[in-house]
């Protein structure tokens, strides 16, 4: 058993995390900022977590003495849609980190498993039948009005074809949040590579399950589809529906996580970032069928409205996670989507 200083702990991950880490007999100091953004206004910390802020080196370095491993899920996550939203993310998501990361070399712990997320990848990866691997460019505002959604070789102007990212893909932020969510990766590799530290940089796949968020930047397309049907209405399905995402289950991130530090403790070294996905793609519209058949609700309404930003198609190649660690998502999608659709959430 190690002693883990969990950060983000009273989050939809954080809290299973801290569970399944307790079950294993690892000794668990939880703590969390408690943000209103995540939590609501006036929210207090559950009983066996600590109200800290990462970005209050003092308050960490007196907790983290005896720690043999952090697990960094604190955050402030979501699009990021609104250029104000920057100070926030580099806030807490760099700041916090940069912070965490110096009251670790301080206190002598050099063990660290991050939270991170898909959205480093940015669009993705893709292939064209004539040009072979391409970076696609920017979809352009008529192809989206006109309804074409899939992006064109930048040789050809063909439509290309997903496939599955590795974690050697380029990473290409494409929002504050992955700019953020980046920025915590290049920290962490700097930190690794300066002091002799071990890192694991879990990139996070769609994830969710009970208690997630209901209604708030912290909620995800699944909760989303979710509310829209326990208000009376049917879920409302952007583009057409066949984008591809890889939905992975809050009780598989929580083993990746348990992986993770049983990796480090075995004396897996330097930096390694690694997908954390279910291995078995999935179109939005899948999902969003998937909870009105579960609850017997009408189809869902494809509506071809479309968010500029947004990826087409990011699904994970999962090879890596059991190569590494031993980890392999063990929820279907489409089963943990049906018990979803009845899951207690956070309101």
């Amino acid at each position: 058993a190690v002693r883990v200083l969990l950060t983000g702990a009273a989050g939809f991950i954080g809290a299973r995390v801290a569970e399944v880490l307790r079950a294993a007999g690892h000794e668990v100091i939880a703590v969390d900022a408690m943000l209103p953004a995540a939590h609501g206004p006036g929210a207090e910390p559950p009983a066996d977590c600590l109200r800290v802020d990462v970005r209050d080196a003092e308050a960490l370095t007196g907790l983290l003495a005896g720690v043999d491993v952090v697990c960094h899920q604190a955050a402030v996550v979501g699009a990021g849609v609104d250029p104000g939203d920057a100070p926030a993310y580099a806030g807490h998501n760099d700041y916090g980190t940069a912070a965490l990361l110096a009251a670790m070399f301080a206190s002598g712990c050099r063990r660290l498993v991050l939270a991170s997320s898909m959205v480093v990848y940015g669009p993705g990866r893709y292939d064209c039948a004539a040009h072979g691997p391409v970076d696609p460019a920017p979809r352009t505002r008529a192809d989206l009005d006109a309804g074409r959604f899939e992006h064109r070789c930048p040789h050809c102007g063909a439509e290309v074809t997903w496939r599955l990212v590795p974690e050697d893909a380029p990473l290409r932020p494409r929002t504050l949040y992955a700019a953020s969510k980046t920025a915590q990766e290049h920290y962490a590799l700097a930190w690794a590579e300066a002091g002799g530290a071990d890192v694991v940089a879990l990139r996070y796949h769609n994830v969710y399950g009970p208690h997630m968020p209901r209604d708030t930047p912290y909620s995800g397309v699944a909760a989303i589809f979710r509310s829209q049907l326990e208000s009376g209405g049917v879920p409302r399905v952007f583009e057409d529906g066949k984008q591809m995402r890889d939905f992975v289950h809050v009780d598989d991130v929580a083993a990746a996580n348990r992986a993770a530090i049983d990796a480090l403790d075995a004396g897996l070294h330097g930096f390694n970032a690694v997908n954390v996905c279910s291995g078995r793609p999935i179109s939005i519209l899948q999902v969003a069928t998937a909870l009105c058949e579960a609850r017997g609700a009408p189809p869902p309404q494809v509506t071809g409205q479309y968010r500029s930003g947004d990826a087409r198609h990011l699904v994970a190649d999962p090879a890596r996670a059991a190569e590494l660690l031993g980890f392999r998502a063990t929820i279907d999608p489409l089963d943990g989507l049906r018990e979803f659709a009845f899951a207690p959430l956070r309101s």
